[in-house]
């Protein structure tokens, strides 16, 4: 988690939500996190917005998010 912390903080244009949002992703389970350090490693020059892309594309990003659930009154 360290060297994407690291890696994730220079990014030329890097912000702390980004950062942030970036980590939290890849720190929910070892492949995401291996992932997203393996894009990092393997390509120069990215961009936040190349990183943001990369990791809204894969297969299990919303898997965070919160149901759509709604509430029947009765």
């Amino acid at each position: 988690m360290e060297e994407l912390l690291t890696r994730l903080n220079t990014v030329p244009n890097s912000y702390f939500g980004f950062v942030a949002g970036i980590s939290n992703y890849a720190k929910q389970s070892p492949e995401r996190l291996q992932t997203v350090l393996s894009f990092l490693r393997n390509h120069s020059n990215l961009s936040t917005s190349d990183i943001i892309e990369f990791v809204s594309q894969q297969p299990d990003f919303f898997e965070d998010e919160p149901r759509n659930e709604q509430l029947i009154i009765q």
